[in-house]
C-alpha cells in the first residue's frame, strides 16, 4: 500500500511540474501530459532532457543581443534604413502602418532599401548559383546549413571550399549537431586540413547532458564576401537535387541577395558562429560598403531561442490578420499555433483566398498525419488545401496580397515558430512578388485539391491516429 502512495505522489509530482513549468504553453503540456500517461518515469526523463529550455533561453538570447549592439551603429550607417511606412515602393503598405511597426519592431534587422534579389526555384538552379558565387569569393565564405551530407553534392562543395580555404580565404561552415548527425568523420577531417573551419552547432551528446536537445539550428546561410547572401529550404545534399528514389523530384525555394539585406544575413552566421565555435569575430572587412545594386526592399528576420520575440511567427500572424485579398502558403509540415490557425480560419470566413500547398508524401508519417488533423475544419471554412504530387514540396513560401511575401527556413509548425534557429527573408518588391505567384499557381497546377466531402470520409482509424498525431504536434 505504501509503494503505491509512493507511486501516486511522484506520477503527481511530474503532472504538476510540466504545469508549473509550461503553464504558458498549454499545447505543449497537454503533450507532455499524454506522453507521460503513456510511459510515466520514461516520459519525465525524456521532458528533464528534452523540453527544459527556460533557464537557458536568457543567456542565449543575452549573446546574440550583446553581438548585435557591437555592429549596429557600422551596418545602420551603411544601409538604407526605410524608417516609416511612406518610405516603402510597393503601394500596398499605404495605411499599413501597424503591420510596418510590428516589423521593425519585431527583428534587430531593420527593412533595408539597397538590395537585389533573384528567386531560385529548384535545387539545380540554386546550388550552381551558390557554387558560382563562391568560386568567385576573394575574401571570405560563411556557410551554414541544416543538413550537410557527405554524397556527390557535398563533395561538390567540399572542393570549392578547400579550394578556397588553400588559396588564404577565411572559410567557415557550421553544421547543426543534429541535422548533420551522419556527416563522416573523413568529410571534416579533410575540409579541417585544407584550412576551413569546421563546427558543429550543439553536437547530440553534448546538448542532451546541457539539456538543450531542443535548440536546433535549422538554418541555411551562405554568405560570399559579404556582398552575396542566400537563404531558403535547400540543404546540401543529392535528396535536394531529387536523386534520391524514395523521395523524387525535390520542389523548393531559395534566395539569392546582393546589397543591405547580406549585412544581416552576416551578422545572424557571426551570432550562429560565436554559439558553435565560442569564438567571437570582430572584422570590419566582413561588412564591405557596396554599390547601390537595386531599389528592392528587404528584411531579414532571424527567430530564435537568442531572439527576444517568436519574430517569425508573429510576423506570419500580423500579415494574415492585414490580408484584403489572398494568403497563399507552401509548406512540408503545416502545423500551426493557436493564433495562426484561428487568423488562417477567420481570413477564408471572411473571404479572403486562403490556399495552402502541402505534400501528398510527406518525409514523416507522423507529422503528415498532424497536418491532416488541422486541415478539415479550416476545410469547412473555406480554406483550399492542395498535396503536391510532382514530387516532395518542401518550398517555405508565404504570399500575402501583393504586400509581402516571405522565403526562408521556417516550416508553417510550431517547432519552426518556437524552438528552431530560423531565418526568413521578406520581400516588398512587387515584382519578387509576382515571381514567387506565378511560382505557386505551377505548383497548385502540380497538385491534387483536397476534396471537402471526400475528405471527411475518411476512417474512423485515420481519424484516430491524426488525433493523437495532434495532442503530439507541439512537441514535432
Amino acid at each position: 500500500m505504501v509503494w503505491l502512495v509512493a507511486v501516486l505522489l511522484a506520477f503527481i509530482f511530474q503532472i504538476a511540474t510540466i504545469l508549473v513549468l509550461e503553464f504558458r504553453k498549454p499545447s505543449k503540456a497537454i503533450a507532455w501530459m499524454f506522453i507521460l500517461f503513456v510511459v510515466p518515469l520514461i516520459g519525465f526523463i525524456l521532458y528533464y532532457f528534452v523540453a527544459q529550455d527556460y533557464k537557458k533561453r536568457r543567456k542565449l538570447r543575452s549573446q546574440g543581443t550583446r553581438l548585435f549592439q557591437e555592429m549596429k551603429a557600422k551596418l545602420w550607417q551603411q544601409s538604407v534604413i526605410v524608417e516609416s511606412s511612406g518610405q516603402m515602393n510597393n503601394k500596398g503598405f499605404e495605411g499599413q502602418e501597424r503591420l510596418f511597426g510590428l516589423l521593425t519592431h519585431l527583428s534587430e534587422s531593420p527593412i533595408t532599401g539597397c538590395n537585389e534579389t533573384r528567386v531560385l526555384s529548384s535545387g539545380e538552379e540554386a546550388f550552381e548559383a551558390m557554387l558560382e558565387e563562391m568560386r568567385k569569393a576573394r575574401h571570405h565564405i560563411h556557410i551554414e546549413f541544416y543538413i550537410f551530407r557527405d554524397d556527390g553534392l557535398g563533395g561538390r562543395f567540399k572542393e570549392v571550399m578547400s579550394q578556397k580555404a588553400r588559396e588564404g580565404l577565411k572559410v567557415r561552415l557550421i553544421c547543426d549537431g543534429l541535422g548533420s548527425y551522419h556527416l563522416s568523420r573523413s568529410f571534416v577531417r579533410e575540409l579541417r586540413e585544407a584550412g576551413v573551419e569546421v563546427y558543429f552547432f550543439l553536437p547530440p551528446l553534448i546538448a542532451t547532458l546541457d539539456r538543450r536537445i531542443n535548440y536546433r539550428n535549422h538554418r541555411k546561410i551562405i554568405v560570399v564576401d559579404g556582398t552575396v547572401g542566400f537563404v531558403g529550404g535547400l540543404n546540401v545534399g543529392d535528396d535536394y537535387l531529387g536523386l534520391y528514389d524514395k523521395v523524387g523530384y525535390w520542389r523548393d525555394t531559395h534566395l539569392q541577395i546582393k546589397g543591405d539585406a547580406v549585412y544581416f544575413l552576416q551578422n545572424t552566421f557571426l551570432g550562429d558562429w560565436k554559439l558553435a565555435a565560442g569564438q567571437p569575430v570582430h572584422d570590419p572587412d566582413l561588412f564591405p560598403e557596396h554599390h547601390c545594386l537595386g531599389r528592392e526592399q528587404v528584411q531579414i528576420l532571424a527567430s530564435g531561442p537568442d531572439q527576444h520575440w517568436n519574430a517569425i511567427q508573429e510576423m506570419c500572424f500580423g500579415a494574415i490578420a492585414v490580408a484584403k485579398r489572398r494568403i497563399w502558403i507552401a509548406t512540408p509540415y503545416f502545423i500551426p499555433d493557436a493564433s495562426v490557425y484561428e487568423g488562417l480560419k477567420t481570413a477564408a470566413v471572411s473571404g479572403i483566398d486562403v490556399k495552402i500547398i502541402i505534400p501528398y508524401n510527406s518525409d514523416s508519417r507522423l507529422v503528415k498525419l498532424a497536418s491532416l488533423s488541422y486541415v478539415e475544419e479550416l476545410l469547412q471554412a473555406g480554406v483550399e488545401f492542395y498535396e503536391y504530387t510532382k514530387g516532395f514540396m518542401h518550398a517555405k513560401v508565404l504570399i500575402v496580397d501583393d504586400l509581402l511575401a516571405s522565403v526562408g527556413t521556417a516550416n508553417m509548425d510550431m517547432r519552426s515558430f518556437f524552438y528552431n534557429f530560423e531565418m526568413t527573408a521578406l520581400l516588398f518588391d512587387e515584382k519578387a512578388i509576382a515571381r514567387l505567384s506565378l511560382d505557386f499557381q505551377q505548383d497548385m497546377a502540380d497538385s491534387r485539391r483536397i476534396n471537402p466531402r471526400e475528405f471527411a470520409r475518411r476512417s474512423r482509424r485515420q481519424r484516430a491516429a491524426e488525433l493523437v498525431a495532434r495532442l503530439l504536434s507541439p512537441l514535432l
